[in-house]
């Protein structure tokens, strides 16, 4: 007898839910029954994927190698149903979206009322991760990646790029003025980053160069508190025109060192595994963020 897709879609439950219980819930089944299933299965294959105690549960070097390949048949299953289902032209299924908090936030958020409009049937699940994910290990569908990408498996499309500012608040500027010169930029209090030295890297023109490599007084891992550090006052910072521009456009910070900025753009990309046609809801989803990403395009500097 062979392992049915409904078995599979347990087991993967179990381990990304982290335990029967909330696989159970998750499924609408009772705990006994997502054990039976598991038991099931196991009998089918003839091996042990899951070492279970009242405490915690393992997988075995089976269980990983099977828990990696029922994901997969089960992604294409789902992407096998709805090409199937594709010429009613009606985009539907969970689409699973991960960003980085500052472009989720600002680029993302804004316009989910209006994609849900659009497209009804599709159910989004928005993650939130500043740091790089493993798409297959986090199931996620499409991975959002800000700056230069690296060497990689992955299918890429460019949504665009977004220039970069030196930011600070008016109560700043009141404070301790507005810089004149790159060089002024030492007796000034400097926004950083603590996990990504490219990122304290300022696109700005100097006689050596055009990327000026800052120490920062005040550092953080997000570019969402580093932006919120600079609406406070507490110093100059460098970011991203998509999380920035409405805060230019009210006042809330205003752009320095204007005359010097080398005009770097910050490539926008979403990354996904499939490297046949994509899914219909992956495809009307990047459609749409493209176009709604496409006013980012327009600097608010002279470059």
């Amino acid at each position: 007898m062979k392992a049915r897709s409904d078995e599979l879609q347990i087991f993967v439950s179990v381990i990304e839910c982290g335990s029967i219980s909330a696989a159970a819930e998750q499924a609408g089944q009772t705990p006994s029954a997502v054990s039976r299933t598991l038991s099931r299965l196991e009998a089918k294959l003839e091996t042990t994927l899951i070492n279970r105690t009242t405490r915690r549960m393992d997988l075995t070097e089976e269980g990983k190698f099977f828990f990696e390949r029922a994901k997969l048949i089960l992604a294409q299953m789902e992407e096998l149903e709805e090409r199937l289902s594709s010429h009613q032209r009606t985009p539907s299924g969970r689409l699973r979206i991960n960003a980085a908090s500052p472009f989720m936030l600002h680029a993302i958020v804004p316009y989910v009322s209006e994609f849900r409009t659009l497209y009804p049937e599709i159910q989004l699940e928005l993650n939130s991760n500043d740091l790089i994910i493993d798409l297959l290990e986090q199931s996620t569908d499409i991975a959002i990646r800000i700056g230069t990408l690296a060497d990689s498996t992955l299918h890429a499309r460019s949504l665009g790029c977004s220039p970069l500012s030196i930011l600070a608040s008016p109560d700043y500027i009141a404070r301790h003025g507005a810089p004149a010169s790159v060089a002024d930029l030492a007796r000034h209090t400097l926004i950083g980053f603590t996990q990504n030295d490219g990122l304290n890297q300022w696109p700005l023109r100097y006689a050596q160069g055009d990327r000026w490599a800052i120490e920062p007084e005040i550092s953080a891992s997000s570019g969402e508190t580093v932006r919120h550090l600079a609406l406070q006052g507490q110093g100059i910072a460098c970011l991203s025109h998509f999380m920035t521009h409405e805060d230019v456009k009210a006042g809330r910070l205003q752009v320095v060192l204007e005359e010097f900025n080398s005009g770097y753009r910050q490539p926008i990309n979403a990354v996904y595994y499939r490297n046949s046609q994509l899914a219909l809801r992956i495809q009307c989803f990047l459609d749409f963020i493209q176009d709604k990403l496409a006013s980012y395009a327009v600097p608010y500097f002279k470059g």
